[in-house]
């Protein structure tokens, strides 16, 4: 099956019907280009004593099935990666010697990329094309277009994807967010002048479709996250998305402004801030500790960040959780803060965790429990989907990045809001938006594939 000069045509293998694991082909004139290639956690699993999650027989690490694309891969173009995100760039280690194509991306999502990479000794052999917002490149048929947006990562980027007989819209992860602290920003005209050139279908991140009003602000977090911190007598530690460079610059602050020292734990937090740095996106002001000094300092002087918001086995706040962390020990009269929501799937495993944390003594609170707001998503509620499809205005809808009931809502926000007409379908299925709008169930299959001993395996 390949599209000829007449189609143009959106092919999602993994992220469609689902949060996670995203993969995106866009096909046009005899070519493939593949947007985003990420992982995605377990399916839910059996909650162990000791609070771990067991999956029996399913690897840990999981991601999308691109046989329709390796099979074809003499017609892939090329790979955009949208951000850094574990579901949109983590499965590019894995799955590039399958694909062996070029990668194209932003400065900050190249630095985190280059480190996973190495890790797998293909440093060296995958291209990596950086680009900069505002950038356009040919890649096969497809004319790119990088365009800035916000999310909860430094260097978000949407997608104008034109091809000579249609344009696509592929708006990533996103929210409008007025201050996010870190990265660039972006523009109401730059949607609006996409409206006035013409957008045939829009691509969108439905995950928070079902959430009325507005997203918080990564600003609006600071006064709440400083309440806390200031409120609390011994240790503190934070959790959250390791990948959240702004939080880390807002609780650097929030250190600072109470008299702690701030440490890392975990490596993914560890790497994002080597990332940052690199990229640029670190402020001089936001001095860290080495962990292992923090056992030795007064418990009122530390505030610790962890990996491990969701729960997952061997992070950083698991281990304290269990009391073996080389770093330092948990002690009654400590506090734990998630700034983090869980995902869909993590309930069981965050709860475990807390009640390990509540029973040593420590106090835990959550984003749900706070007074003022101590999380933001990064994803966009009901009203800044509405400005943006009023903003594009596209002749067709595609909600993605979402279970079937967010993308059913986006659909409705979508119709509300002046779009013709809406294609709403899951992974496998082939949307074509050229010649004539409209959606082919199940044209190939789609699975999940494991990483296991060294080796792809199959997912039943």
């Amino acid at each position: 099956m390949t599209p000829d000069h007449n189609d143009l045509w959106f092919l999602p293998l993994g992220g469609t019907g689902e949060i996670g694991m995203n993969l995106n082909l866009y096909g046009h004139d005899g070519r493939w280009l593949m947007v985003d290639c990420g992982v995605t956690f377990p399916r839910p699993g059996r909650i162990a004593a000791d609070g771990s999650v067991h999956h029996p027989g399913e690897p840990p690490v999981q991601m999308a099935d691109p046989a329709f694309i390796a099979d074809r891969r003499d017609q892939l173009a090329g790979l955009v990666i949208t951000h850094a995100h574990e579901d949109h760039i983590g499965a590019v280690p894995y799955l590039w010697p399958l694909l062996q194509c070029p990668v194209y991306t932003s400065r900050f999502t190249a630095e985190i990329l280059r480190r996973k990479l190495a890790e797998f000794d293909l440093l060296h052999r995958v291209p990596i094309h950086v680009v900069d917002v505002g950038n356009r490149r040919m890649i096969g048929p497809f004319e790119v277009e990088w365009l800035a947006l916000t999310h909860s990562i430094p260097d978000p980027n949407a997608l104008m994807i034109r091809t000579g007989i249609g344009n696509i819209f592929h708006s990533g992860d996103w929210k409008l967010d007025d201050r996010p602290l870190v990265g660039h920003g972006y523009s109401k005209k730059t949607f609006t002048d996409l409206a006035d050139e013409g957008v045939d279908a829009m691509v969108c991140d439905s995950t928070n479709a079902t959430v009325p009003g507005h997203s918080v602000s990564e600003a609006a977090l600071h006064h709440g996250l400083l309440k806390t911190v200031a409120a609390a007598k011994g240790r503190v530690v934070v959790t959250c998305f390791g990948s959240n460079i702004a939080r880390l610059h807002t609780l650097a602050a929030i250190a600072r402004e109470t008299g702690r020292y701030m440490g890392l734990l975990g490596r993914s937090l560890i790497n994002m801030s080597g990332a940052a740095k690199s990229a640029g996106l670190w402020d001089a002001a936001d001095q860290l500790i080495n962990p292992s000094h923090i056992g030795y300092l007064p418990r009122s002087e530390v505030l610790a960040v962890a990996t491990g918001s969701q729960g997952e086995p061997r992070t950083a706040l698991r281990r304290l959780a269990s009391g073996n962390h080389p770093d330092f020990e948990l002690e009654a009269g400590d506090t734990v803060i998630f700034s983090a929501r869980a995902i869909p799937g993590n309930e069981e495993a965050i709860g475990a965790l807390i009640s390990s944390l509540q029973t040593l003594g420590v106090a835990v609170i959550t984003a749900e429990d706070a007074e003022l707001p101590i999380h933001a998503s990064g994803h966009p509620a009901q009203e800044e989907l509405a400005l943006m499809y009023r903003w594009v205005r596209p002749s067709v809808a595609i909600p993605v990045h979402g279970e079937a009931e967010h993308m059913k809502t986006q659909g409705t926000i979508a119709k509300a809001n002046g779009v013709p007409r809406t294609l709403v379908g899951r992974n496998g299925d082939l949307f074509m938006i050229r010649p004539v709008p409209g959606i082919r169930r199940q044209i190939t299959e789609t699975g999940r594939l494991g990483w296991d001993k060294q080796a792809l395996v199959r997912v039943e």
